[in-house]
């Protein structure tokens, strides 16, 4: 039975991509590298500090991945805290209120930084919903490394990965639910691009219809 639900933040709960897209190529600028719209691609589900070490393996970059970071967080934070259009995945403050109220326990697994995520979660008001948040900058490795996953799950009250669902938008993080051994939904939106599905246990294109009873149903018959 579906006890617990492990969400992904970027793409799901909120699509901050324009922003972290804003920040990135305006740091890339400002560093005189030319990053491809497939070597950007790659990066999706990655974090901040794993982007950056993959830049400086593909390009000549000095500086250490650290400085990089704050950098790039400067930029990402001075966009957050001006853009008025920033909203919630359509649907999904409605799917996360309802599976609360169905006492089925929240969990975030992110790849964003703590201080991303509590922008986020404080300026929708999603703090009361979740009973923990796992992020990505406490981990060596980046999604798809199962890591993030393996640490939400055993997070949870019903301590069993047999009763937990991930939902996810990359490539990267489906994989690395699949790696954890824990069932995944693919959330595949408008704006999501060359991500691969095919390992998701299952696959919806929108929030809007999705009820608890839907979501216990459809992970049930799995």
């Amino acid at each position: 039975m579906l006890r617990t639900v492990i969400f992904d933040m970027d793409g799901v709960i909120v699509d901050t991509e324009p922003v972290h897209r804003y920040a990135y190529y305006s740091h890339f600028d400002e560093l005189g590298i030319e990053v491809t719209e497939d070597i950007y691609t790659s990066f999706t589900g990655l974090s901040t500090k794993n982007t950056y070490q993959k830049i400086k393996e593909l390009f000549p970059v000095e500086q250490e991945v650290s400085d990089l970071v704050l950098r790039k967080r400067a930029l990402f934070n001075a966009s957050f805290d001006t853009k008025p259009d920033l909203e919630l995945i359509e649907g999904v403050r409605n799917l996360i209120v309802s599976l609360h109220q169905c006492d089925i326990e929240l969990i975030l697994g992110s790849s964003a930084s703590k201080s991303t995520i509590h922008r986020v979660f404080n300026r929708f008001e999603l703090f009361p919903y979740f009973t923990h948040i796992v992020s990505g900058e406490d981990f060596p490795k980046s999604k798809p490394d199962p890591a993030i996953f393996i640490q939400a799950a055993s997070l949870a009250k019903v301590n069993d990965k047999a009763h937990c669902l991930v939902i996810e938008d990359s490539t990267n993080g489906i994989k690395a639910a699949n790696a954890a051994g824990i069932k995944v939904l693919g959330y595949k939106s408008q704006n999501s691009k060359q991500q691969d599905y095919s390992t998701a246990d299952f696959v919806v294109e929108s929030f809007l219809d999705l009820q608890p009873d839907q979501l216990i149903h459809l992970f049930q018959s799995l």
